[in-house]
């Protein structure tokens, strides 16, 4: 009974400040007003607050003047996008067929979330394209590069296909007429539940596998309460000083190991709460 009572007053708390905000976001859209990036990310803040998610930031999102940045991610839950956008005024880059999941699609466009087709192989330069037309307008977009959630414990080999949007051969006439765009590797671990750490049995408290139907799992989530989740932000890579989008997706999926693997054994950098 407490448990409902707890998700009703969540969810009626979470509904009135999407209301509330809506029409302030719609605006800031419509007159590209950078607002925009700043609103969805006081959203999640107070959201990752309200579901008892503790949001710890390592590292510092990479800021480059005049052109946006990539954020390469690792993918366990659909709480990463609650920290992902608690830590940093980002957007997404989402399968389509989030743009008609009830309420998630409305919260997503409001992100101004990129959908794409990822098993539409022949559409990989034009959806790269679209990318690339983001980060020169300057946005942050985070790709997560699994392609899927994962169980936290391990990384999945990353998906190549739309670091196209940004790994371009270096001494391309067309890559050097351009802005260098960078890649940020970003590694997101779920380390502890009411302050004990989880361990690799524990995780699936805050992981969420493709067979698991959503609303059950935030429901386990907000009844499970006080998790911790790390954002450990990398050193950014210059797209263009790597060969190919291959040699790109390696080295963002190396890093991200690395910090994972590190923050996994309870070895941080020096962190700040959100």
């Amino acid at each position: 009974m407490i448990l409902r009572v707890r998700l009703a007053l969540i969810l009626v708390l979470l509904v009135a400040m999407t209301i509330l905000l809506l029409p302030v976001q719609i605006l800031a859209i419509r007159l590209h007003n950078p607002f925009r990036r700043r609103l969805p990310n006081l959203w999640h803040r107070i959201a990752s607050r309200l579901i008892g998610l503790k949001v710890n930031v390592h590292g510092e999102p990479a800021r480059h003047d005049g052109i946006g940045v990539l954020i390469a991610a690792n993918h366990v839950s659909w709480l990463d996008i609650v920290a992902l956008g608690a830590a940093a005024p980002v957007s997404f880059i989402a399968k389509h067929e989030v743009a008609g999941w009830p309420g998630v699609s409305v919260l997503a466009k409001l992100q101004e979330t990129l959908f794409i087709e990822r098993a539409k192989r022949g559409k990989a330069g034009e959806q790269a394209e679209k990318i690339r037309q983001r980060l020169a307008d300057g946005d942050v977009m985070v790709l997560f590069a699994e392609g899927t959630t994962s169980d936290g414990n391990f990384l999945l080999p990353f998906k190549s296909a739309l670091f196209g949007a940004v790994g371009v051969r270096a001494g391309n006439e067309e890559s050097a007429s351009r802005e260098p765009v960078h890649v940020q590797p970003v590694a997101i671990v779920y380390t502890h539940h009411h302050g004990i750490p989880m361990g690799r049995y524990g995780r699936p408290v805050a992981a969420w596998p493709g067979d698991v139907e959503l609303g059950p799992h935030v429901a386990g989530v907000i009844g499970a309460g006080a998790i911790d989740v790390s954002i450990l932000f990398g050193n950014p890579i210059v797209a263009t000083n790597m060969p190919d989008r291959k040699a790109l997706a390696l080295a963002c999926e190396t890093a991200i190991r690395d910090m994972a693997s590190s923050a996994l054994r309870g070895r941080f950098p020096p962190s700040h709460g959100r």
